[in-house]
């Protein structure tokens, strides 16, 4: 096993473990409930981390966790509901229609 990254708090360390084994990558949350001592320990010691169990996955989950991390923001109108949608979304948030092809 390997450190990838600490994460600012425990969902997000979850998120990106949990993104990282359905991507192929065998990955686990490490120190999750340190957060209740960190008044007897380093701030910085008491952060999630995020272990890759393959040390040789370890580039191609940090190029995967940054590529998420830099997901395109677009904003396009529903064909079917007329509805805005913003970010990086595929799918129409009010009616589930997927995004026009450009």
């Amino acid at each position: 096993m390997k450190k990838l990254l600490q994460a600012p708090n425990l969902a997000l360390a979850t998120l990106w473990a949990d993104q990282l084994t359905g991507a192929g990558i065998a990955s686990s949350v490490q120190r999750a409930f340190a957060s209740g001592i960190a008044g007897q320990i380093p701030p910085d010691q008491a952060l999630p981390e995020v272990w890759v169990h393959d040390a040789s996955d370890c580039e191609r989950a940090r190029a995967l966790l940054d590529s998420w991390r830099r997901l395109p923001h677009r904003v396009w109108a529903c064909a079917r509901c007329h509805e805005i949608v913003e970010g990086p979304f595929e799918q129409c948030w009010n009616c589930g229609a997927d995004m026009p092809q450009a």
